[in-house]
């Protein structure tokens, strides 16, 4: 991890997950500009759809964090061309196929915030414990009392409606259903159901084993209602998520037959920030290429981030 000070432009820095990671970055001692369409809160006002505003906003920057939603890899190129390391959050399996295929100038970090990121770390420290063929499924439940940013939103929006191929088997799934049920210590028992994070694919691949990641909400009834919702005609067509009654409270797990590693905290936002604030001063000395968070870093590399606590068990 580097300890040289970093230029860093934070795309949508003023956003919910930007805005916490702006502030990790700068408590940390790296130099950070936030870029956006609103002259008022961008450091570097600029609209990420003019590839010339783009190139002026990158100007002397080291390395760009993608917090703003936008999924174009022409934004990666862009900034690899101009010798920028490239860290994004995003967890839509689409894009990340199509920055995978890209041969970058710099390095490219993905799966760097809680799922994909962390769901990563546990995953591959499961499997450097206890290497197998047997599944790993994933758990990712999110509080539902969380003021989610727009692009949050819209990704979960866009699962509704919608199939992926299992990673495994490319049997198709449809989103949010199938689901499985995880026994979390001091939990309970949940059923979570099936969504397409981009984690599953990643692991799955590099693991040589099949990775399933689950979904849920932090309430029981909210989870089924999802499901539910999931089912209906036309849901997939909602603009908007209304806001829910519950917590900030948010656990990610990777669980094998008893074995369990898990992570727990509260601010969703807040701990994708921290996460991501840490992948920037791994990405800075990376070679050039796409990298995932996993294939460069360990889960007892992890250093200790306020408000994330991690769990090892051998129950599940």
């Amino acid at each position: 991890m580097t300890t040289r000070t970093l230029r860093v432009l934070i795309l949508g820095g003023y956003g919910a997950v930007g805005a916490p990671t702006t502030a990790a970055l700068r408590e940390a001692g790296h130099l950070c500009l936030t870029a956006g369409r609103d002259p008022h809160r961008a450091d570097r006002p600029v609209d990420l759809t003019r590839p010339d505003d783009y190139r002026a906003a990158l100007e002397g920057i080291d390395v760009v964090v993608n917090a703003s939603g936008a999924e174009d890899p022409a934004l990666v190129e862009i900034a690899a061309d101009r010798g920028a390391a490239f860290v994004d959050a995003t967890a839509t399996t689409g894009y990340i196929a199509r920055v995978e295929r890209l041969t970058p100038r710099a390095p490219v970090l993905l799966s760097v915030g809680l799922a994909p990121g962390l769901t990563n770390l546990l995953a591959a420290d499961l499997h450097a414990a206890h290497p197998g063929d047997d599944p790993i499924d994933v758990a990712v439940i999110l509080g539902a009392g969380e003021a989610h940013g727009a692009a949050a939103t819209a990704w979960t929006i866009g699962l509704i409606g919608r199939s992926f191929a299992d990673p495994a088997t490319g049997e198709p799934v449809r989103n949010l259903s199938r689901g499985a049920v995880f026994d979390l210590p001091g939990q309970g028992r949940r059923r979570l159901l099936r969504a397409d994070f981009s984690d599953q694919h990643a692991l799955t691949r590099d693991l040589g084993r099949p990775v399933r990641t689950h979904l849920g909400l932090d309430s029981p009834a909210l989870t089924r209602g999802l499901g539910l919702l999931a089912r209906l005609p036309g849901a997939g067509r909602l603009s908007k998520v209304p806001h829910l009654p519950g917590s900030d409270a948010w656990t990610v797990a990777a669980r094998s037959g008893p074995r369990l590693r898990r992570a727990r905290g509260r601010g969703q936002s807040r701990a994708t920030a921290l996460l991501t604030a840490h992948a920037v001063g791994l990405a800075a000395d990376l070679p050039p290429g796409v990298h995932h968070l996993h294939r460069i870093t360990t889960l007892t590399d992890l250093p200790a981030l306020p408000g994330i606590t991690l769990d090892v068990t051998t129950r599940a």
